[in-house]
């Protein structure tokens, strides 16, 4: 039930009446005629909400959030040209596209995840963030449980000094810029560490170890406090589960670099149930540079040389490939 104060202060309830966004039938005698036609999640249609904010509905159309492309583009490597076809309308269209988040789960109603949700976020008022609502759904399993500590070791520096989601995720990342982006690394305003804690060789600003290992070594390669979530066996195959691990390689997309890697669990037979054999396989590794939400200044990498250069203690070995991997995990070895 919206309640009278809401009606009376919340911008949108205040200026709108709830047919003009959820249809229905508003000279209904009774409730089953007024909710004939009514339409539940209007936000899944952009242009209810472009009617009042056209400039943010155009640019999160070609958001990642709503496109969920990175899903596709990520694993199509994998596929031939038949294949892609087939996954696109069996797997993608059907499993994949289900994470797609309207502007009503971030700003109104809790995201729906595995069918189940939490309600509305704040009574019927449209909230301009709430990380523990929204973000936390989706991202849970793995990014928000290793920034709040929850997944174990201690909490991100960030998130100890009272710092959430959109202070590094800004609205502009969020929403979109108009440009239709293969995946979250290719986002111009994507949050990148130097952003903040710029490192300049030759300044006062640096230090030896940040001199010696810059465009060597990613910022997570020896900031990553403990081990995070990694997990193997999902998508279309038979269930998931889950291991904690701390893994240093060779990144995939940056040659020459070592950064953390985190296991994604597409294996051979994960799209069998969907007739894809996946013919094109062994084009990519099934270990992926990943930056994990578990900062720390100092770590035993920081501390101790000895830790990578003598004892080579988190890089990845060919005992941790999945079997009957991928033979692109060996380019990952160091």
């Amino acid at each position: 039930m919206v309640s009278k104060d809401a009606l009376e202060n919340e911008p949108h309830l205040a200026m709108l009446s709830c047919s003009d966004c959820h249809a229905g039938n508003p000279g209904g005698k009774d409730k089953a005629e007024s909710h004939a036609d009514l339409v539940e999640r209007p936000s899944d249609d952009i242009s209810t909400c472009a009617g009042c904010h056209p400039d943010e509905a155009e640019y999160y159309a070609t958001s990642l959030h709503y496109t969920t492309a990175g899903f596709r583009n990520g694993v199509m490597g994998r596929f031939s040209e038949q294949e892609l076809a087939k996954y696109d309308e069996l797997v993608f269209e059907q499993s994949c596209r289900s994470c797609h988040a309207a502007c009503g789960d971030c700003h109104v109603k809790t995201p729906i995840v595995s069918g189940v949700n939490l309600g509305l976020i704040s009574g019927h008022d449209f909230v301009r963030k709430d990380e523990t609502k929204t973000c936390a759904l989706c991202h849970g399993g793995r990014v928000y449980s290793e920034f709040t500590g929850d997944y174990g070791g201690t909490p991100d520096v960030h998130y100890q000094k009272g710092m959430l989601c959109a202070d590094c995720h800004t609205a502009e990342e969020m929403h979109g810029d108009g440009t239709l982006y293969e995946g979250r690394r290719d986002v111009s305003t994507r949050p990148q560490c130097v952003n903040c804690h710029p490192i300049e060789a030759s300044s006062a600003n640096s230090n030896d170890a940040h001199e010696a290992h810059v465009g060597v070594l990613s910022c997570s390669a020896c900031h990553t406090s403990a081990e995070y979530r990694n997990c193997q066996n999902c998508h279309v195959g038979e269930g998931s589960t889950s291991f904690p691990a701390l893994v240093l390689g060779n990144n995939p997309r940056i040659e020459g670099q070592v950064t953390t890697l985190r296991l994604v669990p597409t294996v051979r037979s994960t799209f069998e149930k969907a007739g894809i054999k996946q013919e094109n396989f062994d084009s990519l590794p099934n270990w992926w540079d990943t930056v994990p939400h578990m900062t720390k200044k100092r770590t035993d990498r920081t501390k101790d040389c000895a830790v990578c250069h003598s004892e080579g203690r988190y890089f990845i070995t060919e005992e941790m490939f999945p079997k009957d991997g991928s033979k692109a995990n060996e380019g990952l070895l160091k």
